[in-house]
């Protein structure tokens, strides 16, 4: 990551993890839209309406997701392990996985029903293997033992469901939200183990999420496929488009429509932030934009002759880009790289959301 990404990752996913208003009863469910960020931005969800019921399939996938074997775990498998599930299935890798680490077990007769609806008890047997729980640790009723733990350890905390109930995608964004800030068999919460932290009050912290070895930023031209960009396929990647969530096609068709993307992305989540040019950023757009232009005046405080403060862009309607961190100011200031007359994009954060009312304050840049 270049030394202005720290910044760029921060305004993210302060965007990304607002709270919003939700119709959901005890005490607003516990803060559920920040942990259905949080899972997203970890990658391990993402996909489906909050209603929709996980299939094993899919369930299968979510595990791989939450685990190292996200980066190799993923489409087409070169055997088939079990009789219903192809070599060539969508789910093929992760359930060869998830298999073979003994964290979803098939039926008898070599089935493992790809395609049937998850219950809270198979989904547990899962959860408790990430967190390092093997046969071992649940003698005689290996089935009770194994719900036993998972109700000691609050796993199901937020879903009410009984063990035989299917699990719908909201259910799975609160059980793997409780996996990250759980601790493992061997003592320190989950979530450390894919390089993030909890934060004070032992909620999972998304800024160590999107700051986990983010890169960037790229400019993909409109010429280009963002698939060139990334060390992994973008069809397998969770999407941000200008801060909010996004699908790979929306991305796309705003890489066409706009001409170009600056993109972010973290190679353990898999997970891609994109920013589109801003052809309306002076009509009131607010949140996360990319301002493309030449630049035509560096600004500095009276005060401060060394340090830049403001920078403005040709055709920019006379608009003020703040400089908002001391490595931005660097890179316009006489030691920085941009110059006046080079061409750059500007990634800022809008605030003010009427014509004549905005602030821009610029946390990253890059130029093209």
């Amino acid at each position: 990551m270049n030394r202005y990404g720290v910044q760029a990752a921060a305004a993210v996913v302060m965007a990304a993890t607002a709270v919003t208003s939700v119709p959901m009863t005890a005490q607003a469910a516990d803060n559920y839209e920040l942990r259905k960020k949080v899972v997203q931005l970890a990658g391990i969800t993402g996909y489906g309406t909050t209603g929709e019921y996980v299939t094993r399939g899919n369930f299968a996938q979510m595990l791989v997701n939450a685990t190292a074997y996200k980066i190799v775990g993923t489409g087409a498998s070169g055997t088939a392990v079990f009789a219903d599930v192809a070599a060539g299935s969508e789910y093929a890798s992760a359930i060869r996985v998830a298999a073979e680490n003994g964290w979803m077990t098939g039926y008898l007769g070599g089935a493992f029903r790809p395609d049937q609806q998850i219950t809270l008890q198979e989904a547990a047997r899962g959860i408790l293997a990430l967190l390092g729980y093997t046969n071992e640790d649940f003698s005689g009723n290996q089935i009770g033992g194994r719900w036993a733990q998972f109700q000691k350890l609050e796993l199901n905390e937020n879903i009410n469901k009984q063990a035989a109930e299917i699990l719908t995608q909201e259910d799975c964004v609160n059980l793997f939200y409780n996996l990250l800030r759980t601790e493992t068999k061997n003592g320190p919460a989950y979530c450390t183990t894919l390089g993030y932290e909890l934060s004070s009050d032992g909620e999972v912290n998304p800024l160590t999420i999107a700051d986990n070895e983010l890169k960037g930023p790229k400019v993909v031209r409109k010429s280009e496929s963002i698939d060139d960009y990334l060390p992994f396929k973008a069809s397998e990647a969770t999407f941000y488009l200008n801060g909010e969530y996004s699908s790979f096609e929306r991305v796309k068709q705003e890489k066409q429509s706009e001409g170009f993307l600056v993109i972010y992305y973290n190679t353990t989540s898999k997970t891609v932030w994109a920013y589109s040019s801003a052809d309306n950023w002076s009509e009131g757009t607010v949140g996360q934009v990319a301002v493309k232009g030449t630049v035509s005046g560096i600004f500095y405080n009276s005060s401060d002759v060394m340090t830049p403060s403001v920078v403005m862009l040709e055709d920019g309607d006379d608009v003020q880009f703040k400089l908002g961190s001391s490595d931005v100011q660097f890179g316009f200031s006489i030691y920085g790289d941009v110059k006046v007359g080079d061409d750059v994009i500007l990634l800022c954060e809008a605030t003010g959301g009427s014509e004549g009312n905005m602030s821009y304050t610029v946390i990253d840049y890059v130029k093209y």
